[in-house]
């Protein structure tokens, strides 16, 4: 009869908070749709420059492994791979075929110039005596799959335990009633949620710095651009994960209602962080990355550590991230009105 009641005890606790209830069911579901999306998309199509130089019976036998062949000069070219628009560019010169790969994707390097080494069988026996040159515009030949998704996982580890410790001490701070007593003084509202945001502010900014020097210096990451760039990208994020964690927490009553939004909230950006190409998911799937604040963070320490860009390659995702930061914490203040109105 005991153990019946404790049995009891815990099915009626579950049907009364119908949140964790539905989550069971649904959020298992709802990353299980994400994964079906994101796995059973197009095929990625490379997309190559080629200069008039080249043999057209190589241009055709690239066309028929499904590529996009584009007729470039080495100026346009070179433009086009810069933006990331070419995955590599082709052009005879004398007895040498130079190729020049974008170079950022080890995995796209490695389609590409398999494609390549197909395309140009058919020269033989005239390919005998050409030689087969390769240059990286970024990255190199050597370059491990860890050291192109390593910029995302700097980015993801920063936001995801930012997210999580700030939203759980948030909640702990009004469980226990200290935010009731903080209320009780004559503190704005707005003064409480910058307070609370430069205080987690300075964990979580230590705590990515830490994080990135461990990457960069002790784990041997690639690191083309400046490290004052990664600090401000990993600063920003940490901002945009502390925001957004303490704002959520105003909808929890417990830790574990607190947790129940790591699956609705940081398991959908990983799939648009930039650990899965976008350019095989469906259009409509891909414009959903434009409200995911880790695919910003993502994209600019990708520009900083493996391209070796500056500012104006990362400013759009600077100000994105401080416009996420901002617009949660302007949220903050709003959702504190539950607990007091002025």
């Amino acid at each position: 009869m005991r153990i019946q009641a404790i049995v009891i005890r815990i099915i009626r606790q579950f049907f009364r908070d119908k949140r964790t209830l539905g989550l069971m069911v649904f959020a298992p579901m709802f990353v299980l749709l994400l994964l079906n999306l994101v796995f059973n998309g197009e095929e990625y199509k490379a997309t190559i420059g080629v200069d008039e130089t080249v043999p057209s019976v190589m241009v055709e036998k690239l066309e028929k492994q499904n590529i996009t062949v584009q007729t470039l000069t080495a100026k346009e070219a070179n433009r086009q791979l810069e933006k990331q628009q070419l995955d590599a560019f082709i052009e005879m010169d004398g007895q040498t075929l130079n190729v020049k790969l974008e170079g950022s994707d080890p995995t796209v390097n490695k389609a590409v110039m398999a494609s390549i080494q197909k395309a140009f069988q058919p020269l033989a026996p005239q390919a005998q005596s050409i030689q087969l040159k390769t240059t990286y515009l970024h990255g190199f030949e050597d370059m491990e799959l860890f050291d192109y998704f390593g910029p995302v996982l700097i980015g993801f580890f920063i936001f995801f335990f930012v997210f999580l410790i700030a939203g759980v001490s948030f909640l702990r701070e009004r469980t226990s009633g200290t935010l009731e007593r903080l209320l009780a003084t004559p503190l704005k509202r707005w003064e409480m949620v910058v307070g609370y945001i430069i205080g987690f502010g300075i964990f979580a900014t230590l705590q990515a710095s830490l994080i990135s020097w461990f990457a960069i210096d002790i784990l041997d990451m690639v690191m083309e651009g400046s490290f004052f760039y990664v600090l401000l990208i990993t600063f920003l994020l940490a901002m945009t994960a502390l925001t957004l964690g303490t704002l959520l927490s105003a909808f929890a009553n417990n830790e574990l209602q607190m947790l129940q939004f790591i699956p609705l909230v940081v398991v959908p950006q990983i799939f648009f962080s930039g650990l899965f190409n976008l350019d095989t998911m469906s259009e409509w799937l891909r414009s959903l990355s434009v409200v995911m604040p880790l695919k910003y963070g993502a994209d600019a320490l990708r520009e900083i550590m493996i391209r070796g860009n500056g500012w104006n390659a990362i400013a759009k995702d600077v100000y994105v991230l401080l416009s996420f930061s901002f617009l949660f914490a302007i949220l903050n203040v709003v959702a504190l009105r539950k607990y007091r109105k002025l």
